[in-house]
């Protein structure tokens, strides 16, 4: 079958079926589960740092407040290093329990 043959073909043409979801519920973009991502405190207490990311954005995205970047840095204190501002993208951050 060429490129163009679908738009020749005068067939009954049927839509294409929506992919199955996942059992454990909606996903976002990459997969995961929404559901998890929206409230990290109680399932999945780990966050992967994406470009353009900072502690203090990462503490307003997941406590609602930017001061509390403190907290996550503290607990990844062996993963970042001793520059709170130097995260790298892939890190993989624990988001404590507030």
């Amino acid at each position: 079958m060429g490129l163009f043959d679908f738009l020749s073909d005068k067939g009954e043409q049927k839509p294409v079926e929506p992919a199955a979801k996942p059992a454990g519920g909606a996903t976002d973009f990459f997969g995961n589960n929404s559901a998890a991502a929206a409230n990290p405190t109680t399932a999945g207490d780990s966050y992967t740092v994406v470009s353009g990311d900072s502690l203090s954005k990462i503490a307003k995205h997941h406590y609602g407040d930017a001061a509390k970047w403190h907290q996550i840095y503290e607990a990844n204190k062996a993963t970042i290093g001793t520059n709170p501002d130097h995260i790298e993208v892939g890190q993989v951050l624990t988001l404590p329990s507030l």
